[in-house]
């Protein structure tokens, strides 16, 4: 089973155990100052030494602490979700996807939300949480220590919110990551994208007023589990338990009908109006440019407690690699097995730092017939939210994808342009700035794998340059011989 941690708190204490965890006591601002410190600190990390998790104790005009990288790194990240090497969440996933589970993919798929081991770990409400240990009398956003993360932003934002909502015609509940751009005391822009599951509660609240509750702070697993794509049947809280290996706690919300993580740092309990919405932005996004400002929803906040003594934790996006980027790597080896359930052929997947998750999926595959990379290019465009991957690299199975040395030297070497590039029209990201118009655009299929006979090429395929084993071995006997 998974490492578990009750809260936020007690996945600190284990970094800091490990030596993860700056304290910073120096006075600093929430305002550019902690963005620019963070942003650095990553940017200065390599895979061997990687930048810690970073608390800042001392922010003028706050009391409460600011924690920000904390899963911005390999380690951290399988940390948070208590393994010591992400893909072994993906294989717990992947051994419940087995073929004992009765049908074909799509039953098996369909069956997903009923498997035992996901199931075990129901939510579980609580009579008391700790996040309502203090109320804020009048709430007020303001006396969190939102950042303002870059100079061209519209306002401070909350970057980590736990957002809860539920469907106002069938009750299904969402929680999704969505940043809040705070108007004022009371008021924040709430960016529903309209592929969200948030948006799709408010697009079909007719009219009056949808009841919302934010959670600032959690459980790591919690956290993750509220950014992951999940397929619209999975709940968002039984994930997190799947993660875990044991439930979370909820608690009742004070003034609104929903249920909260009750180990939270804050809560924030609202609502936005089916008639209201305010120009939100600009923002600097993880695409590494400001999205720009647009209509959203308005939340209003009603309600507000947090734990004695809370810790706001924050991220900021910006020009990868960033904090996110680690976020988006689980998702990528998490959901691998779902991805090979429904694809078959696929052996590995990378969505690199540089493609900012939608713009660069790199994908292997077991090549079986002609036009086989164009079925995989197709079908991705056709799964979830990879319906935003603008460009996808097929590359054989032997090639590894998580090297884009090779891959570069694969697609470099095979491809034809004529022959190997695929262009389409199709849905893309609501930040995609490069489209020419919103919502749609263009997107590029490239097959570099090998080609045969099958494919239409005559020529006779080279073979790849390899030394000799034995040669290699004898070389390995002598190689601290040479001096080299």
């Amino acid at each position: 089973m998974p490492r578990s941690y009750r809260d936020l708190r007690s996945f600190l204490r284990y970094l800091e155990q490990r030596g993860e965890v700056a304290r910073i006591g120096v006075p600093v601002s929430a305002d550019l100052e902690i963005t620019e410190i963070a942003d650095r600190a990553v940017k200065q990390s390599t895979p061997e030494r990687p930048g810690p998790a970073l608390l800042f104790e001392n922010v003028r005009g706050h009391s409460a602490p600011v924690l920000i990288n904390t899963y911005a790194s390999d380690r951290r990240m399988a940390a948070a979700l208590g393994v010591d090497r992400l893909d072994d969440v993906g294989d717990r996933l992947r051994k419940l996807l087995k073929p004992e589970v009765p049908g074909g993919w799509l039953e098996r798929l369909k069956k997903l939300g009923e498997l035992k081991e996901l199931a075990s770990a129901p939510p579980r409400i609580v009579a008391r949480g700790a996040v309502y240990e203090c109320a804020v009398d009048p709430a007020d956003l303001t006396r969190m220590p939102v950042l303002r993360c870059w100079p061209g932003d519209g306002g401070p934002y909350i970057t980590l919110p736990m957002v809860i909502s539920r469907d106002p015609r069938t009750g299904k509940r969402n929680v999704g990551m969505y940043r809040m751009q705070v108007f004022g005391p009371r008021e924040a822009g709430m960016h529903w994208q309209l592929h969200k599951g948030g948006a799709a509660h408010f697009q079909r609240l007719e009219r009056g007023r949808l009841e919302v509750a934010v959670a600032i702070g959690a459980d790591p697993a919690t956290v993750y589990a509220a950014s992951a794509p999940l397929p619209p049947d999975i709940d968002e809280f039984l994930f997190a338990g799947f993660l875990r290996g044991e439930p979370i706690e909820l608690v009742r919300a004070r003034t609104v009908d929903l249920a909260v993580p009750a180990e939270a740092e804050f809560i924030l309990e609202g609502y936005v109006d089916a008639a209201e919405r305010r120009t939100e932005g600009p923002f600097g996004d993880h695409t590494g440019y400001y999205s720009l400002a647009d209509e959203y929803p308005v939340f209003h906040l009603t309600a507000m407690y947090h734990r004695r003594d809370p810790i706001y934790m924050t991220t900021i996006v910006g020009k990868p690699p960033m904090e996110d980027y680690w976020l988006g790597k689980a998702t990528e080896r998490i959901f691998l097995p779902l991805l090979q359930l429904v694809h078959g052929e696929i052996v590995d997947v990378n969505m690199p730092a540089e493609g900012v998750f939608h713009n660069l999926v790199v994908v292997s595959i077991r090549k079986r017939f002609p036009g086989h990379p164009h079925k995989v290019m197709y079908g991705l465009w056709g799964t979830g939210q990879m319906m935003f991957a603008r460009n996808i690299v097929v590359v054989d199975e032997d090639v590894d994808v998580q090297d884009l040395r090779e891959v570069a030297f694969r697609v470099l070497a095979n491809v034809d342009a004529r022959r190997d590039l695929v262009v389409v029209d199709g849905p893309v990201d609501v930040l995609d700035h490069a489209s020419p118009q919103p919502l749609i655009g263009g997107k590029l299929g490239i097959d570099a794998t090998r080609k045969t006979a099958a494919d239409g090429y005559t020529r006779g395929w080279p073979p790849d340059i390899s030394m000799d084993s034995a040669v290699k071995a004898r070389v390995d006997q002598l190689w601290p011989q040479l001096g080299l």
